[in-house]
């Protein structure tokens, strides 16, 4: 249980990175800094899992490589529904 706690703490730091990396921070609000950042670290640590011989537990000692890893998903994340979104968004680009 704490450890999905911390996932979520985790998460929300690493979606509000994200979005400045992104340069989606003034577009996004808070709630959708969180939910991208707890989406995308759940989704690194889901694919890390896969992986034989990787470990992205919280708690056991490496705090920076799991932010990184909860960065870099929730980048991606962004990314995804940046593409989706600009793609219903009914703009048109010339």
């Amino acid at each position: 249980m704490i450890t999905i706690l911390l996932w979520i703490i985790i998460g929300a730091l690493a979606g509000w990175i994200a979005s400045m990396i992104m340069g989606k921070n003034a577009q996004m609000g808070a709630i959708a800094n969180i939910a991208s950042g707890i989406v995308g670290a759940l989704l690194v640590a889901f694919l890390a899992s896969l992986i034989p011989g990787v470990e992205l537990e919280v708690g056991k000692g490496n705090w920076f490589v799991t932010l990184i890893a909860a960065i870099i998903g929730a980048c991606i994340v962004i990314w995804i529904v940046s593409a989706v979104m600009g793609r219903r968004g009914g703009r048109t680009r010339v």
